[in-house]
């Protein structure tokens, strides 16, 4: 019998574009997200192959050891940075075509190239119940676009919509996948655990709330 999966997504923390490490704030972000984590119970950490990711993850699973437990920390290609989904004009409304194909055409190749692939292998490895009779409770630390690719694919909606999500970094979106249950998305963007000076990076001015 399948077991109810807690799945906590979380972008990696605020990077240097020129260098790829964390900044300070990023640094602060990560210690934040992983005290944020170790009381939600989270034992199992996967994050992407990118050094912002692996920074995070590394600093994350720091704070998940300071109660004693142990903790399974792995490197998945499946939470990289690429476009999980290459839609095609006809699938977006008419209204918001020019604006998505813009956008996912302007992605570099190394992010279209595998993305769709990953894509799936992602769905398959991340959503739905745990395997096992025992409750789950993992998180991911990851890049924006799988973090809206498993929102998108929790609530059902068409798959093109994870171009429209915009997650800031380090902040904590919640899905529960229980057996016989449709998912459900528990907290979405979620940047309380995080200082003030320290939300909302990584994302738009204009998308800010």
């Amino acid at each position: 019998m399948p077991a109810t999966r807690y799945l906590y997504l979380a972008r990696h923390a605020e990077a240097d574009p020129g260098q790829g490490g964390l900044t300070g704030n990023g640094l602060r972000q990560a210690v934040l997200l992983g005290d944020r984590l170790r009381e939600a119970g989270v034992r199992t950490l996967h994050h992407g192959p990118s050094e912002r990711t692996t920074e995070t993850a590394r600093l994350v699973a720091g704070r998940l050891a300071l109660d004693g437990a142990g903790v399974e920390t792995t490197a998945a290609p499946e939470a990289g940075d690429y476009a999980p989904h290459l839609p095609s004009r006809e699938e977006v409304p008419p209204e918001y075509a020019d604006t998505v194909m813009a956008f996912t055409a302007s992605l570099p190749e190394r992010e279209r190239g595998p993305g769709p692939e990953l894509g799936r292998r992602c769905l398959e490895r991340f959503s739905g119940p745990a395997p096992g009779e025992r409750e789950v409770r993992e998180a991911i630390i990851t890049h924006a676009y799988p973090v809206g690719w498993l929102t998108v694919a929790a609530l059902g909606a068409p798959a093109w919509r994870w171009a429209t999500l915009a997650p800031a970094n380090a902040a904590l979106t919640v899905i529960r996948h229980t057996p016989g249950r449709a998912a459900e998305i528990l907290a979405f963007n979620d940047v309380s655990h995080l200082e003030p000076d320290l939300r909302w990076s990584g994302s738009a001015p204009a998308r800010r709330p």
